[in-house]
């Protein structure tokens, strides 16, 4: 008797991966713009990380998983990231953490 693989129907294959937007206003629970989440990405940069610094946010990536039950990539992480530091210098301007570390002398 041969085998029948299960795949995925077009419910699956092209549902919407933005949140409606009462939930993309709410959805990081802090008042903070969301980052873009799982969506189509049409712009590219490059970043160059240390070996610490790709270990450092990959093992955040697991804990996420491990502890929370939160499975992202790596590359949503960082878009989260700048969301925060985006909002941050909005916010606060010079008194902003991204001011803060790109002013002292080892930023």
């Amino acid at each position: 008797m041969p085998r029948r693989v299960s795949l995925p129907g077009a419910a699956e294959l092209f549902r919407t991966t933005r949140p409606s937007g009462d939930e993309a206003a709410h959805s990081n629970g802090h008042g903070l713009p969301p980052g873009s989440g799982r969506v189509r990405h049409d712009e590219k940069i490059t970043v160059y990380v240390s070996s610490d610094e790709l270990l450092a946010l990959e093992q955040a990536r697991l804990f996420l998983r491990a502890e929370y039950g939160v499975a992202v990539d790596r590359g949503r992480i960082v878009r989260e990231a700048v969301s925060m530091l985006l909002a941050d210098l909005a916010a606060a301007g010079e008194e902003s953490e991204l001011m803060r570390r790109l002013s002292s002398p080892a930023g």
